[in-house]
């Protein structure tokens, strides 16, 4: 199926591993200009080179921390300079988080609060002029089946992921009319590096290996028995990200090539 995607621009956080990067593959496969920002500018460098010698499109690596405002300024600056116009924002910049809500101080809370929901609005005010230069476009926002189906140990994690759903609502609502559409993705079992990272603490000392706890943490939760993997999700985003995932073809305006 031809997604009508070659020769958009794409703007991806966390873009540089997991999920981020399977989903700049993806969309670089239909022709899509990608520019991947990550924390590792040297990662994003690297992946980004990958991705332009395998896809033979444009790709840009962007050293940012996206928590920081500023980071996400010159971010978006170096987008401006590098495309005609964004037709794709992809804000899937995140990580996992281990506390007790009665032991954490407002440091976790905030930086929580930057990192998994200020961003997406920092990238979405900073983005959504250069849509509107092409006359519409996308935004899928990375959240997790957290929102909806808490992890006891991550409650910062949970609570700000259901905070980003709800700004994706509220953004889709505003933007419809410029025909940019707003969508969020709540992932639930993707076998990522942060869930690696993660297995690895909490099973630290325990005498299970981190490959036990994740095994069994698919056989409990997930009818399929296994995680997915970031390209298997990929695809999805691709898919969202395309104007055949419209509604109604032909309703958007978005005709920016």
């Amino acid at each position: 199926m031809d997604l009508e995607l070659r020769g958009k621009r794409a703007v991806i956080t966390g873009g540089s591993v997991g999920i981020g990067l399977a989903v700049a593959h993806a969309l670089a496969a239909e022709g899509v200009d990608v520019a991947i920002v990550a924390r590792d500018g040297a990662r994003a460098e690297r992946e980004a080179s990958e991705i332009a010698a395998s896809h033979r499109v444009k790709a840009l690596g962007i050293a940012a921390d996206v928590s920081k405002a500023g980071d996400v300024e010159r971010s978006c600056a170096r987008v401006a300079a590098a495309f005609d116009g964004v037709d794709i924002l992809i804000n899937n910049a995140g990580t996992g988080s281990s506390e007790k809500i009665m032991e954490a101080g407002d440091d976790r809370w905030q930086y929580y609060w930057d990192l998994h929901v200020m961003a997406a609005v920092r990238f979405s005010r900073a983005l959504v002029p250069l849509m509107r230069k092409r006359r519409g476009g996308v935004i899928l926002n990375t959240a997790s089946i957290c929102a909806k189906q808490p992890l006891g140990y991550e409650p910062i994690y949970n609570t700000t992921k259901a905070a980003l759903v709800m700004f994706s609502k509220c953004l889709a609502n505003e933007l419809v009319k410029d025909g940019i559409r707003v969508n969020t993705i709540n992932p639930g079992l993707v076998l990522t590096p942060d869930w690696r990272k993660t297995a690895g603490i909490l099973t630290a000392g325990t005498g299970k290996t981190p490959e036990q706890y994740l095994d069994d943490v698919a056989k409990e939760n997930a009818p399929i028995g296994r995680f997915a993997t970031p390209e298997e999700l990929a695809h999805f985003y691709a898919f969202l990200c395309s104007p055949r995932a419209s509604p109604r073809k032909g309703e958007s305006t978005w005709n920016g090539n």
